[in-house]
């Protein structure tokens, strides 16, 4: 009887060791998980106005790029992600987002209009397009085939003597055609907006 009374015990034993066993375990999970969320709190809470900042400035140097002669860039408030590029206090562009669907994907755009209805340039933000082909089209001389030019002329062309309209990437005419009539479409919602005020 004794002897069944010391295995029972050691059995009962075993079997609260055993709990305590899982029970801190799960408690050492736990914390664990605590200290993480915390350190992944922290960091967040001292790299997100970095990363903000960060990007504010390479989005205002992107639209300097655009929009050279513009000191300051304000929001167009009836339009989301639309910069009013000004000089001097008065506005002397427009920066709109564009997207369209290209060879590859997306891509991602900011065209800048001037108010004189016309093209100053664009800068291709994200895309997918073919390396040495359509990538191109975010590298001059393509690119400045925009300059200058008002909707009418925003038309892909293969025929080397047609100057007026804009000249097909070799390779890269589906490309050519999406970033020109990104551009167009950028434009047209600038003149509309204008003939709004």
């Amino acid at each position: 009887m004794a002897e069944v009374t010391k295995s029972e015990a050691h059995h009962d034993e075993a079997h609260v060791q055993k709990e305590y066993t899982i029970l801190q375990v799960a408690l050492n999970l736990a914390i664990v998980c605590i200290v993480s969320g915390l350190i992944i709190a922290v960091t967040y809470f001292i790299t997100a106005p970095i990363a903000l900042q960060k990007n504010a400035e390479l989005e205002k140097q992107a639209m300097q790029n655009l929009v050279e002669d513009a000191t300051d860039f304000v929001e167009v408030t009836d339009k989301a992600d639309w910069y009013a590029a000004q000089k001097s206090g008065e506005t002397i562009a427009y920066i709109v987002p564009a997207e369209i669907k290209g060879y590859g994907g997306i891509i991602s755009m900011l065209v800048a209009v001037s108010i004189e209805d016309r093209v100053l340039d664009y800068k291709i933000l994200s895309a997918n397009e073919t390396p040495g082909l359509g990538d191109n089209a975010s590298k001059l001389p393509f690119r400045s085939q925009f300059e200058g030019k008002i909707a009418a002329a925003l038309v892909v062309t293969k025929d080397k003597s047609n100057t007026q309209n804009i000249q097909a990437l070799t390779g890269a005419t589906i490309t050519s055609e999406a970033v020109t009539k990104a551009v167009r479409t950028a434009q047209e919602s600038v003149v509309a907006y204008m003939g709004g005020n």
